[in-house]
């Protein structure tokens, strides 16, 4: 089965026979795949009402337990956005009743966001949305090549997740 990166790769060796294209073999088809995971990303969080970037911030409080709370600093780890860019974000979620600020216990100046009930029901109706696209998208591979791509894919991945700073 033939597919638009092997017909690229294809025009590139044909149009440049000095370059080593290989890696577009891999790469190409990965950024292709992210493509169609955002739109997939996309149309499960729009059936309920939530952008990316707020499933992010809900997931991440979901995923940390109850009392489904974390701080500032801690949703900036996992979500990967400036502080200011956070602030906008929990502001945005607090107005819509799915997460609310909660003095730090631990510390006087600091706050806590917490999940409200009606955030951790989009949160886990969205996933369940996602989770259904995104096995849709892998139904043509086994389980054992869901393990080995999962396990090839950790390999590239792993060394972005684990650099400083």
């Amino acid at each position: 089965m033939e597919d638009e990166v092997d017909r690229l790769v294809a025009a590139w060796r044909r149009e440049r026979p000095d370059l080593d294209v290989e890696p577009l073999e891999v790469l190409s088809r990965v950024s292709r795949l992210a493509r169609h995971l955002d739109r997939a990303r996309r149309l499960a969080f729009s059936e309920h009402n939530l952008e990316p970037w707020e499933f992010d911030v809900l997931t991440s409080l979901r995923r940390a337990g109850a009392p489904y709370q974390l701080s500032p600093g801690q949703l900036l780890t996992q979500t990967l956005v400036t502080s200011g860019t956070m602030t906008n974000r929990i502001d945005r979620l607090a107005k819509k009743g799915l997460v609310e600020r909660l003095p730090d216990p631990s510390d006087r100046r600091g706050v806590l966001v917490r999940l409200t009930s009606e955030g951790r029901d989009r949160a886990d109706q969205a996933l369940a949305g996602l989770l259904a696209q995104e096995r849709a998208i892998l139904a043509e591979l086994s389980r054992a090549q869901r393990a080995e791509l999962a396990a090839l894919l950790r390999q590239l991945t792993a060394p972005f997740d684990n650099i400083p700073g």
